[in-house]
C-alpha cells in the first residue's frame, strides 16, 4: 500500500501540470498580440500602410479572418461589422495583431470610429473633385495653348505677307528712283487735323477715281508723301506724317486695287519728314499726303 501512495500523487498532478502549461502557451499568444494606433496614408490590396507615432510607415497585412469593426454607441463599447473596403486613406485606426517584423504586422482586428470614417470620406471626395477639377483645368489650358499657337502661325503668315509687300514696294521704289525723268499724270491731295493720322471719308472718293485713272496709264506709279506742320518734336512729326502716308497706301490698297507693284514706298521721295512751316504760317497746309500718279517721260514719249 505504501507503494502506490507515489503513483496515486503524481496521477493527481498531471492535469494540474497540462493546465499550466496551456495556460503559459495562451498567455505567451496573448504576449506576442499588439496594440497600434494610427492614420492610413495608402492601401495596396490587402496591404494597408499605416503612419503612427514611431513609424512612419507600418505595413499592416490583411486577412479574410481579420475583423474589422465600426465603434458604436457613447462609450464605443459597441461595434459595427465593416467590410475592408472601408479602410481608406485618411481614417485613424487601432490595430490588433502580431508582428511579422520590424515595419510589419498581422491585423487580427481592426477598429474606428464612425465620425472619424465621415471624415476620412469626406476627404477621398474632396481629393477625387480636386483631381476632376485639375484635369479640366489642364484640358482648358491646353485648348487655350492650342489657339494660341493657332492665332501665332496668323501672325506670322501675316507678318510674312507684310515683309513681302515691304520688299516688292522697296524693289520697286529703287527701280523707280534710277529713272531720271517722269511726268506727273494726276494727284490728290489729302488733308489731316492737328495730331491725327485718321483718313477723312471725303477724300476717300478723289483717291478711288485717282486709282482708277491711274488704270489708263501705261507704266504707271503712285507715288505718297506724308507731311507735318512744324509743330510738336521733329521725331513726333516725323512719326505722324509716316502714319498718315502709310494709312492712305492701306486704303489705295484695299479700295483702290492698286497693286503693289505700282506703289512707291510712303515718303520715298525724301520727303516724309515734318515740313518746317515758318512762324505765322497756315500749318493746316502742311499737316497733308499728296498722292502722285507718275509716268516715266520715256514711256510717255515725253522728251
Amino acid at each position: 500500500m505504501q507503494e502506490r501512495k507515489p503513483r496515486k500523487l503524481s496521477w493527481r498532478a498531471a492535469p494540474l501540470l497540462i493546465g499550466l502549461v496551456t495556460f503559459s502557451i495562451v498567455a505567451l499568444a496573448q504576449d506576442a498580440s499588439t496594440k497600434v494606433k494610427g492614420i492610413i496614408k495608402a492601401r495596396n490590396g490587402d496591404i494597408v500602410v499605416v503612419q503612427t507615432d514611431t513609424e512612419p510607415a507600418l505595413n499592416v497585412h490583411l486577412t479574410d479572418s481579420t475583423d474589422v469593426g465600426q465603434l458604436e454607441g457613447v462609450l464605443k463599447a459597441r461595434n459595427k461589422k465593416m467590410s475592408m473596403a472601408a479602410l481608406i486613406p485618411g481614417l485613424p485606426i487601432e490595430v490588433e495583431g502580431p508582428r511579422n517584423g520590424e515595419n510589419d504586422m498581422l491585423a487580427q482586428k481592426i477598429r474606428f470610429k464612425g465620425n472619424d470614417f465621415q471624415q476620412a470620406q469626406a476627404i477621398q471626395a474632396g481629393m477625387h473633385e480636386g483631381k476632376q477639377l485639375n484635369a479640366q483645368q489642364q484640358a482648358e489650358l491646353e485648348k487655350h495653348n492650342a489657339e494660341l499657337r493657332a492665332q501665332q502661325a496668323k501672325l506670322d503668315e501675316h507678318n510674312e505677307k507684310i515683309a513681302s509687300n515691304k520688299a516688292a514696294i522697296e524693289a520697286n521704289t529703287a527701280r523707280f528712283g534710277q529713272l531720271d525723268d517722269y511726268y506727273i499724270y494726276d494727284e490728290v491731295t489729302v488733308y489731316f487735323a492737328n495730331g491725327k493720322s485718321a483718313l477723312d471719308p471725303k477724300y476717300k472718293g478723289p483717291l478711288a477715281e485717282l486709282a482708277k485713272k491711274a488704270e489708263a496709264v501705261k507704266g504707271y506709279m503712285v507715288e505718297v508723301k506724308g507731311f507735318a506742320s512744324a509743330t510738336g518734336s521733329a521725331a513726333l512729326n516725323q512719326k505722324l506724317s509716316q502714319q498718315r502716308a502709310e494709312g492712305v497706301v492701306n486704303y489705295l490698297q484695299q479700295q483702290g486695287h492698286v497693286p503693289l507693284s505700282r506703289m512707291l514706298a510712303p515718303g520715298a521721295m525724301g520727303e516724309s519728314e515734318a515740313t518746317t512751316a515758318a512762324k505765322g504760317a497756315d500749318e493746316a497746309e502742311a499737316r497733308k499726303v499728296v498722292v502722285r500718279v507718275l509716268q516715266n517721260k520715256a514711256i510717255a514719249g515725253i522728251s
